[in-house]
């Protein structure tokens, strides 16, 4: 992994890192889970970088995981009033990511497969399994969407911290096979939030 590559993803994963932390700390103040602003605003750029941080590593599951979450946060964001304080110009900046991500791929698709699907460094079944994490983490989002919607307000639910568990400890595995030291930090330090989230949500609903 090059230099730039690394600053691409340390980059990312600080944002990642940031809202985890924030949303802990603002959530062991209040006693209860939240979900402030700001952790949909460091998410939504610390996915912008994680897709770049993707394509240079030529790594299809990092990818595929921010195409599934990116809409999500910007939602969010909509729901917390914020969206659409964002200067218009930034927020087709932002719409354009995945779409630029995904025309850069069709438009040369055997090249697309060859240095993703077909990457030596990457093993089939090592992919499938980093894809399969990637999903699961992402649906993460899928399943808080669904049920912030229904309630009208961006929520963190409970749920949503079990199937974090499961998509992270999935990804910290895959970074281990891929000797990926910016996934194995940013899983690490998530685990341990993640954990700490479901204890105070239990304990919230407990009282």
């Amino acid at each position: 992994m090059g230099v730039f590559t690394f600053c691409i993803g340390l980059v990312a994963q600080g944002f990642f890192s940031a809202r985890i932390l924030v949303q802990w700390l603002l959530s062991e103040r209040s006693r209860k889970v939240l979900s402030p602003t700001v952790f949909w605003v460091f998410s939504l750029v610390g996915s912008a970088f994680m897709f770049y941080y993707g394509w240079l590593r030529d790594d299809f599951s990092i990818i595929f995981g921010q195409f599934l979450s990116f809409y999500i946060y910007i939602v969010n964001l909509h729901y917390k009033g914020v969206w659409g304080k964002v200067p218009l110009p930034l927020r087709w900046v932002m719409y354009a990511v995945p779409v630029v991500a995904a025309a850069a791929t069709a438009h040369n698709a055997p090249l697309f497969v060859a240095n993703f699907l077909k990457n030596a460094n990457v093993p089939m079944w090592l992919l499938v399994f980093g894809t399969v994490g990637q999903t699961v983490f992402a649906c993460r989002f899928l399943y808080q969407i669904i049920y912030s919607v229904r309630r009208r307000e961006s929520l963190l639910p409970p749920t949503f911290w079990v199937i974090s568990l499961v998509g992270a400890s999935m990804i910290f595995i895959y970074a281990i096979f891929r000797l990926d030291y910016i996934l194995m930090l940013g899983q690490s330090f998530g685990i341990v939030a993640y954990s700490r989230d479901l204890m105070i949500g239990k304990k919230c609903k407990a009282q």
